[in-house]
């Protein structure tokens, strides 16, 4: 799996699908696999959106421009954070309507509202860091040129296409009761009546089924009205929708999907988990993240492993699926991570730091009898007497770590561990600074 876009190939590969005989009757040539696996991939990033935006309107039980809260310790997507709360909101605007946004006052205390496009891409990041002059009050997301009538004390936000997604956090900290009074504050109001455009009415998948060949069959839904801001957004649509005519050929739509089930799909999901950022003791640092340039595999992989995934100047990412050694992470077995005195967490960020332990491949939290799926800053880890920090992860409580910086496994269960910096310091962003491996102990 490329790390980059390859203009070249699929510019031959476009034209080999257009001039070449053979292709009508077979699958395409060599370099037209490349063309398939990146026109795949581009696409699957926005069904991966899609697809979450119909998981949120069904399990949430409101519409949009409806603000949720999630109760703590639990979220409905993957790779769920269970270090701050989270609210949710799908906005929908349209030429002549506006919505507006209301932040409560904040003080001493971490917390930013994320706003993202369907693409996956944050639009930005409300907070006093990022609006120094007006770090809470009322904002006013809109569509681009709209005329909407809007507050005057309201910021102007405005969107990349009808929708965006919201996810508003607010660190716990050691006061979850206040950081939830705070999340109360938070509220969504139309000015109007939106004219809605239709959800996706994609076939629902899993992280470990993904949809196939199918996915071209809904290029045009996933496509309209939602400009994508990747510099290569207008050759990897052209690739797509030269993929979605070959696969009109039944012979050739077997042959393509055969194609990403045995070999696409599987070494995307490597991709995603191992291979999709800065890679160093087995954990892969997701140095880009947020805002992907011309990266749309790297997105793609986000959307992924951890939709929603923040702009790197609020957090950087590292997931892990494997040890030290390189084998896959078993919830069967028992395993350290060591950080020396002179390199622990607290030391690289800004705010604070994290590590979250849940299921492979889905993603999502591992039943366990403390109902802990998360340690860091605001959890009580203790150093040991020489100023190290050492945390543990298995199915029982670790000889010598205290039980405060231990995260349960479920026996047989494989696992990932997510390790998040917020408002990482320069050493972080530069990848001079990373996680130490996860060790495991005879």
């Amino acid at each position: 799996m490329r790390k980059a876009f390859r203009i070249a190939a699929v510019y031959a590969a476009l034209v080999s699908l257009q001039s070449d005989p053979a292709t009508s009757q077979s699958f395409p040539s060599e370099i037209s696999e490349d063309l398939v696996t990146d026109a795949y991939v581009y696409l699957l990033g926005r069904a991966l959106v899609a697809r979450q935006e119909q998981i949120d309107l069904e399990a949430h039980g409101v519409g949009y421009n409806a603000i949720f809260h999630n109760e703590l310790a639990s979220a409905s997507f993957v790779n769920p954070n269970f270090a701050v709360t989270n609210s949710e909101a799908w906005i929908a605007v349209d030429d002549d309507t506006g919505v507006l946004f209301e932040i409560p006052e904040v003080e001493d205390r971490y917390y930013t509202v994320q706003i993202t496009d369907e693409w996956g891409e944050v639009i930005t990041n409300l907070n006093e860091r990022n609006y120094p002059l007006q770090p809470f009050g009322t904002f006013a997301l809109v569509a681009q040129g709209s005329n909407a009538d809007i507050p005057e004390d309201a910021v102007r936000i405005e969107l990349r296409s009808s929708k965006a997604k919201i996810l508003a956090r607010f660190a716990l900290e050691n006061d979850p009761e206040g950081a939830v009074e705070l999340q109360q504050g938070y509220t969504v109001t139309a000015l109007g009546d939106v004219d809605v455009k239709p959800v996706v009415d994609l076939p629902m998948f899993e992280n470990d089924t993904l949809i196939g060949v199918e996915i071209f069959e809904y290029l045009d839904a996933l496509l309209d009205r939602t400009p994508d801001v990747s510099p290569v957004a207008a050759q990897l649509q052209a690739a797509a929708r030269e993929i979605a005519d070959a696969v009109s050929n039944p012979a050739q739509r077997d042959a393509v999907d055969d194609f990403l089930m045995t070999t696409v799909i599987p070494e995307f999901n490597r991709f995603a988990v191992e291979a999709s950022g800065a890679q160093r003791n087995n954990w892969v640092g997701t140095l880009v993240v947020g805002n992907y340039g011309e990266d749309f595999d790297i997105r793609t992989a986000a959307n992924l492993v951890g939709i929603w995934a923040n702009a790197r100047h609020e957090v950087i990412y590292y997931v892990t699926a494997r040890d030290a050694a390189g084998a896959l992470l078993d919830g069967s077995q028992t395993y350290v991570m060591n950080f020396p005195a002179n390199a622990l967490p607290e030391t690289v960020v800004n705010e604070f730091w994290s590590l979250t332990l849940v299921g492979f491949p889905d993603f999502m939290p591992v039943a366990n009898p403390l109902d802990r799926h998360v340690i860091g800053t605001y959890t009580g880890v203790e150093t040991n007497a020489d100023g190290s920090l050492t945390l543990a992860m298995g199915p029982e409580p670790v000889s010598g770590v205290p039980e405060s910086n231990w995260l349960p496994t479920q026996a047989g269960q494989p696992f990932s561990l997510t390790f998040r910096t917020y408002v990482p310091k320069d050493v972080v962003k530069t990848g001079d600074w990373f996680v130490p491996p996860v060790d495991p102990l005879d």
